[in-house]
């Protein structure tokens, strides 16, 4: 059984001001709570119905959980049409990136992006593309938002999200490591371009693109031309972009093997 005051408490973790104040976020469906259950976050505890519990006894030896009806479950669940279960994790504590790694891999950075559907598949896409470390301006969308959880199909359980002043972090890097930014125009087409396996690929927002300050730090201003006849279609939603973006650079590594 749980309490009237756990489910109140585990409701008001759908306001960012709560989860931050507990230093949690909610993961809600079979596959992404066992997925969870797998990854290396803590656990504070898993609300379930009856029969999921029954079925997954083996997964729940070392989790505190509790037994909810169904319309418990809706009471706590951010989706319109509750799974049945639902997992409360710690936060990761969220740390500068380390230079060296960045500086040896190739990263995404995300200047304002707010929507969290976006962001959640950009992580989504980041696990498929191998890419490890998404690096978030302050103003960027809260990872552990319900919607980014969910949009990450679990992708957020094995990639590093870092927050920080990323005008800072992009002055501390060395000047030889390319920066890549996304722009709607006046960018050379990424289809021509020779792209490096080192580096960081700079997203802007949905509304606005990449900010004038970090676009004075970028080294190369890429475009995905349109080969639309009309040009009714201004521009790709941001995830679309990162999906072409992450497919054309991991392109470059088969030429190069």
């Amino acid at each position: 059984m749980i309490s009237k005051t756990l489910l109140k408490k585990i409701a008001s973790y759908k306001q960012k001001k709560y989860r931050d104040l507990d230093k949690v976020f909610v993961v809600e469906g079979e596959k992404m709570v066992k997925e969870a259950i797998l990854s290396s976050f803590e656990i504070v505890c898993i609300c379930a119905i009856k029969d999921w519990i029954e079925n997954n006894k083996d997964l729940l030896e070392q989790i505190e959980y509790y037994e909810v009806s169904y319309s418990e479950l809706e009471r706590i669940s951010n989706l319109t049409t509750p799974n049945s279960v639902l997992a409360i994790l710690s936060q990761k504590e969220m740390r500068m990136p380390d230079i060296k790694n960045i500086s040896n891999n190739l990263s995404l950075m995300l200047d304002n992006v707010s929507n969290p559907g976006n962001f959640g598949t950009i992580v989504r896409l980041c696990s498929w593309f191998g890419i490890k470390n998404i690096i978030c301006s302050e103003t960027t969308t809260d990872c552990y938002n319900p919607k980014v959880v969910q949009a990450s199909m679990g992708a957020i359980f094995h990639t590093d999200i870092h927050y920080c002043n990323i005008l800072d972090l992009l002055d501390s890097l060395p000047k030889d490591l390319p920066i890549y930014a996304t722009v709607l125009r006046e960018g050379k087409n990424i289809y021509m371009e020779n792209l490096a396996q080192k580096g960081i690929i700079v997203l802007g927002n949905e509304s606005f693109g990449v900010s004038k300050e970090v676009l004075q730090r970028v080294t190369h201003k890429i475009t995905i031309p349109s080969f639309a006849e009309n040009k009714q279609v201004e521009s790709l939603n941001v995830s679309m972009a990162t999906a072409i973006i992450l497919s054309e650079f991991r392109r470059e590594v088969k030429k190069n093997i």
